[in-house]
């Protein structure tokens, strides 16, 4: 016989998922619901958010793939290769589904990987290369990439790291170790979208003020990815203070609707911190 507890824990299943599978749902509702799945956790809670890949909106199904990854059950992982494979899905929402394929790190996938290694779409290619290469990482780490081992960063300047990470020629691998442990690294210009979409996160992860004007000035440049500006904007609800709102509030209207969502996203996202710190 089930407890309490379980009957209500399946009650708030059903009826997030309910949510979040509704298109007639406010965004701010459905990205509540996305996260309360994610922190329930289960198949049943996979199962809901994996009914959402049909939505219309790229910034929901980047952050369904996104929390598959956190939540790393390997049952998520036929659902992520199917987005992966499907070309009809928006470039944003495949490289996030890749990303989440390396995060649960089953090598099963690494013939799913090997596939879209090469792909066309260069943001593409080079998450399936960066997924294969942490599959093969055998340690575990919180960081999505090993930063330097320890010998190495003793013996490497920050200026070498600088270099190593700014290298269009290096290995994308090895570029990847040095932004994640130099940590403080700006968008610097770069040939890799991918790459300053990845360094925008770990600012947003460092919530410094410091960085603000460099956030800024990629999130205002127009003919920047998508991809890139998005996470931009998301460093800068991290850093979170007045300025910050301010500068999101310019871009409510923005002509790229995974910014626009994104700046909506981001009090939803604020206001469930506060929720889960509070029950």
């Amino acid at each position: 016989m089930s407890s309490a507890r379980e009957i209500e824990q399946s009650d708030i299943l059903i009826r997030m998922g309910s949510i979040l599978n509704s298109e007639m749902e406010p965004m701010k509702k459905r990205f509540r619901a996305l996260f309360t799945l994610r922190n329930l956790g289960g198949h049943t809670a996979i199962d809901a958010i994996c009914k959402s890949f049909t939505s219309s909106s790229a910034l929901l199904k980047h952050e369904l793939a996104y929390c598959l990854g956190q939540m790393g059950d390997r049952y998520a992982k036929p659902m992520l290769e199917q987005v992966l494979k499907d070309e009809n899905q928006e470039p944003i929402v495949r490289h996030e589904a890749a990303e989440a394929l390396g995060a649960i790190a089953d090598p099963s996938a690494i013939s799913v990987l090997l596939q879209y290694k090469n792909s066309a779409i260069k943001e593409i290619a080079q998450t399936c290369e960066l997924a294969l290469q942490r599959i093969e990482w055998i340690n575990s780490s919180p960081e999505p990439v090993p930063p330097h081992p320890e010998h190495l960063r003793q013996s490497l300047s920050i200026e070498n790291l600088e270099m190593i990470l700014l290298d269009c020629t290096a290995k994308l691998w090895d570029r990847y170790q040095a932004l994640f442990t130099l940590k403080h690294i700006g968008l610097e210009s770069d040939g890799s979208a991918l790459l300053r979409h990845e360094v925008a996160f770990v600012l947003g992860q460092l919530a410094n003020p410091a960085a603000m004007d460099v956030l800024k000035r990629r999130l205002c440049k127009m003919d920047e990815n998508c991809m890139v500006r998005h996470e931009c904007a998301e460093a800068l609800g991290a850093i979170g203070n007045l300025e910050c709102r301010l500068i999101l509030e310019q871009f409510l209207q923005d002509k790229e609707r995974v910014v626009r969502e994104s700046c909506e996203f981001l009090d939803t996202a604020h206001k469930s911190i506060l929720y889960f710190h509070m029950h």
